[in-house]
């Protein structure tokens, strides 16, 4: 498992997962007081309320982005009823929470939203890795 980080507001914490990421700025572009790709802390959390943050969380398409509410002890997310969207030029995203097993039988659970590579050339399949965009993938 790679770096995770964590950002919070007292009321909500946002979960960062960078190997994630397929950097399609919809955070930045959504809320961008929030969510500064060029500052440090990029995630700012006093600059919105914690609804409004957790909307925005919640349309992240990797599931690079993620939170959980301070106050409960289960920081689990909720599962949902699985969703597939093919994304124009882009991933396969799937919504709900699914077992993804490795050629190698290694195992792991993904919940909330994640995208699968169409165009191939990721560095992490069977992962989304944002390679499409450079390789101008058209499908």
């Amino acid at each position: 498992m790679g770096k995770i980080k964590e950002y919070s507001n007292g009321e909500t914490t946002v979960v960062w997962e960078p190997e994630k990421c397929i950097h399609s700025a919809i955070c930045a572009k959504g809320l961008p007081k929030v969510f500064r790709p060029r500052l440090r802390p990029w995630i700012k959390m006093d600059e919105a309320e914690t609804k409004t943050i957790i909307n925005q969380v919640k349309q992240c398409p990797s599931g690079a982005l993620s939170f959980y509410m301070n106050d409960e002890k289960d920081k689990t997310s909720e599962t949902m009823e699985t969703k597939v969207e093919v994304l124009e030029n882009g991933p396969l995203l799937i919504y709900g929470t699914l077992n993804v097993v490795a050629k190698d039988g290694s195992s792991e659970t993904k919940n909330k939203t994640t995208a699968f590579c169409r165009c191939g050339k990721s560095d992490n399949k069977p992962y989304c890795d944002g390679a499409h965009v450079k390789t101008e993938f058209k499908g």
